[in-house]
């Protein structure tokens, strides 16, 4: 809890699939310097707190940026762009500041055609819960949603103020998951991210396309425990997790990528796989939480994991980079860490590490998110100073 509670004095949010598993990234390291960090759009004006972008798949070449404050705006990509529109503003329903806000957006496959987008954000009710819910763009405006539109999907209780996780995305498969962050505190006091009758603390997925007999969705029928006679929730994909801080799919590969932010000790780095088991409060990283033994068996370690210190202190999750623009980099899982800065490269083969490159450096407490438009290009968002970011190959 200690880091993550620094982090919400200072107001961040710590915060498909194809079976090709053989595509190998380049193996060769990544030398420090190779890459510098420029502004993405020089001429736009700042964003509040920013903590996701992403655009839908619609060929209108579009921008979308989530300020944790409750607003959504959007911009055209293009380097010289100097404007942007409000595309829907919920600031008035949500609870926001420290790890609570809007947190999360997702545009449904086929968004050109159908109109919906889904996010995820904190309200009181009277207490403090989280709101998975649907909205559709205007009838008559393609740049500002419906704010009458909302179809509320899913909620579910808050305990705590801290450890949201807040993420959304559709898989290939068109289903959506959603990261749950334990609920907060310091710990895991109630034991969620094991307690599979509960949400908190587990990667989610659902079925948007059809309805359940009590629900606005169905489960898909491969889920881990659809249909479980012990009372477990059906939602979940994954569970032992503690605050996912951001997940990511590489559309290439089919691999769900994950950073999910540790306790005092370790951040971790996980592939997420149905069913898996990330360890959660029995575990922090790979090592026993609490305990000088523990039982591990059926848990998943971490595919990287680091110490607290000078590489840092709480994970921001990022991307499989598939950017045209960033060669070197292509099948490197791009992350880092918010406390220091730090961004690294990670290269995988058949799910294990094989070396783990310091690429850049940003200011410190700044690094809230990465982005990914829908060219597959790579972003990096400051939360402190509202702007956008880009790797790019240095001169």
């Amino acid at each position: 809890m200690k880091y993550l509670s620094i982090c919400a004095m200072v107001g961040l949010v710590l915060f498909s699939c194809k079976s090709n598993n053989t595509v190998k990234p380049d193996t060769i390291p990544v030398a420090l310097g190779t890459y510098t960090i420029k502004p993405a759009f020089i001429n736009l004006p700042a964003i509040v707190n920013p903590v996701e972008l992403t655009s839908p798949d619609d060929g209108s070449n579009r921008i979308f940026v989530v300020s944790q404050k409750g607003q959504i705006q959007l911009f055209s990509n293009t380097a010289g762009v100097s404007t942007k529109t409000i595309f829907l503003d919920i600031s008035g329903k949500i609870n926001s500041g420290g790890e609570m806000g809007l947190l999360g957006l997702a545009f449904k496959p086929d968004y050109k055609n159908n109109g919906y987008f889904y996010v995820n954000y904190n309200r009181k009710n009277p207490g403090l819960e989280t709101v998975i819910a649907r909205y559709k763009v205007s009838a008559t405006d393609p740049d500002i949603a419906d704010p009458n539109s909302e179809e509320i999907l899913l909620t579910y209780t808050q305990p705590y103020e801290n450890h949201k996780g807040g993420k959304l995305a559709f898989g290939n498969d068109k289903y959506l998951y959603i990261a749950a962050g334990d609920g907060g505190s310091a710990g895991d006091p109630s034991k969620n991210g094991q307690n599979k009758k509960q949400l908190l603390g587990k990667i989610l997925r659902i079925d948007v396309n059809n309805v359940g007999s009590n629900t606005k969705y169905a489960i898909p029928a491969d889920n881990p425990f659809k249909g479980n006679a012990d009372g477990f929730r059906e939602e979940i994909y994954a569970y032992g997790m503690r605050n996912p801080w951001r997940f990511s799919f590489d559309h290439t590969t089919g691999l769900l990528w994950a950073g999910d932010v540790g306790q005092d000790k370790i951040e971790e780095i996980d592939i997420i796989e149905k069913g898996g088991n990330y360890g959660w409060n029995i575990m922090e990283g790979d090592e026993c939480y609490n305990s000088v033994t523990c039982d591990k068996t059926g848990l998943q370690s971490p595919i990287w994991s680091y110490m607290h210190g000078s590489p840092g202190a709480s994970v921001t999750g990022g991307y499989v980079c598939r950017d045209k623009n960033l060669p070197g980099l292509a099948g490197r899982y791009i992350y880092g860490d918010y406390v220091s800065g730090n961004i690294w490269a990670l290269t995988n083969a058949d799910k294990k590490a094989v070396s783990n490159d310091l690429i850049g450096k940003v200011s410190a407490n700044t690094l809230s998110s990465f982005g990914e438009d829908n060219n597959s290009n790579l972003y990096i968002l400051n939360y402190t100073d509202g702007k956008i970011y880009k790797l790019v190959p240095a001169q």
